[in-house]
């Protein structure tokens, strides 16, 4: 299972809003620029995840995206699916979106071969992704090691 770079982008994106929530917004710019993501990737992303109702966006010199929610609500699982759709491997495990494998000889068939290991999959990826959210992942970029981001204009260290 292979997530898509929006995805990747977006939660790279998250770790920005979660460390400023509770502040001001934060320029997409900004965002663009810290985490190294082309700014019009990044400008449709973000308003996918305002559209998915994770984001909020405010115009003007004090504008920018913030997070809706408290990041402890927000799992990174529900962004994904937001962007990516179903966690799950094949159509026929999906919780979200369940899909008769119509393609398929066992189909019609009481059980599977196929879809037994795939819902162990799928449980595996949900489980772990439904599970952590958005402080504990950002809460890993503040412990350990320190993390240098180099900006044009400055260079912030976050600890």
């Amino acid at each position: 299972m292979r997530f898509s770079k929006k995805s990747e982008y977006a939660l790279r994106a998250l770790l920005e809003l979660t460390q400023a929530y509770g502040q001001r917004p934060v320029r997409r710019s900004d965002i663009a620029e810290r985490q190294q993501i082309p700014l019009g990737f990044l400008e449709s992303i973000l308003l996918q995840l305002k559209h998915a109702g994770f984001l909020a966006s405010r115009s003007g010199v004090d504008g920018g995206f913030r997070l809706v929610r408290r990041p402890e609500q927000i799992s990174l699982g529900s962004i994904i699916r937001a962007l990516d759709g179903p966690l799950a491997p094949i159509p026929c495990v999906s919780q979200t979106a369940f899909q008769t494998c119509e393609d398929c000889p066992y189909a019609n068939e009481a059980q599977c071969p196929i879809k037994v290991p795939m819902i162990e999959v799928r449980n595996a990826i949900s489980g772990v992704l439904d599970h952590w959210t958005l402080r504990e992942f950002a809460g890993r970029m503040s412990c350990g090691s320190n993390v240098i981001k180099k900006s044009k204009k400055k260079e912030v260290i976050h600890t």
